[in-house]
């Protein structure tokens, strides 16, 4: 080993240098694409808007309001910013693998890549499940409780939500359904480097069960809707996960 503390700094120092690139370049497409959702905003807010509007009757004359000066701008600020997260994650995942690459055999390069090709698919399934299925049946729900004739001695009761609260609930729903279809990714990737086994797996599903059910309540509104609807796949998920992490094994076993 070289006594020389140059040459044991100038790996760090390389290493450091790579890190700070792919970093650079992710924070440059981030705010790329921050710029050009803040650009399209207003339609944006449109698409995430629909399922609400679609969920009141025919006719109806409804609105969204805002009780702050600056709630509006500032909403639109966080919806551009989330938003061009989804826009600039390829790039952000092919510099995340060009950081990693280099450490990596030719084996593990060929593995790695379906994993980078998979989490936005799982990702994008994610949200696309929440916004088609989950937020129109859960509006539909909330709306419900609307009581327009009450009686004659009673205030009706008429939703008129702050576009904030809706845009902060909608992203939360979606978030949440997009990173907690990234559990086969988790799983198998765990049972590749040997950290958990596939046979724990599958003799833990009734823990598996209570984890999943209280990940749903943590990332979701306090609705039964939303929790029962984010739990069922996710459980789907997790016996896919034993399924291709059985596979895995399978596989280790031929190569030894």
């Amino acid at each position: 080993m070289s006594d020389n503390p140059d040459a044991r700094k100038a790996p760090l120092i390389e290493h450091l240098r790579e890190l700070r690139r792919c970093v650079v370049w992710s924070m440059v497409a981030w705010f790329l694409a921050f710029g050009l959702c803040y650009y399209f905003v207003n339609e944006i807010y449109g698409v995430l808007v629909e399922p609400l509007a679609a969920s009141f009757q025919a006719g109806e004359h409804r609105r969204l309001i805002y009780t702050g000066l600056t709630e509006t701008f500032f909403t639109y600020i966080k919806l551009a910013f989330y938003t061009a997260f989804f826009v600039a994650f390829p790039v952000i995942a092919a510099q995340f693998y060009l950081f990693v690459s280099p450490a990596m055999y030719k084996r593990e390069k060929r593995v790695m890549v379906p994993y980078l090709v998979l989490a936005p698919i799982l990702f994008f399934a994610g949200i696309s499940l929440a916004y088609f299925g989950v937020m129109p049946m859960a509006w539909e729900f909330f709306i419900g409780f609307e009581a327009p004739s009450a009686g004659a001695n009673a205030l009706p009761i008429q939703l008129e939500t702050k576009v904030s609260e809706y845009l902060s609930l909608c992203l939360q729903i979606l978030f949440a359904f997009g990173i907690t279809f990234q559990l086969p990714i988790l799983l198998t990737l765990l049972v590749r480097v040997g950290l958990i086994k596939t046979a724990m797996l599958k003799k833990n599903r009734k823990y598996a069960v209570v984890i999943l059910l209280t990940i749903a309540g943590l990332l979701t509104p306090p609705d039964v809707i939303s929790q029962i609807a984010l739990f069922m796949p996710l459980y789907l998920l997790y016996e896919l996960s034993i399924m291709a992490c059985s596979r895995i094994d399978k596989r280790k076993a031929t190569t030894l």
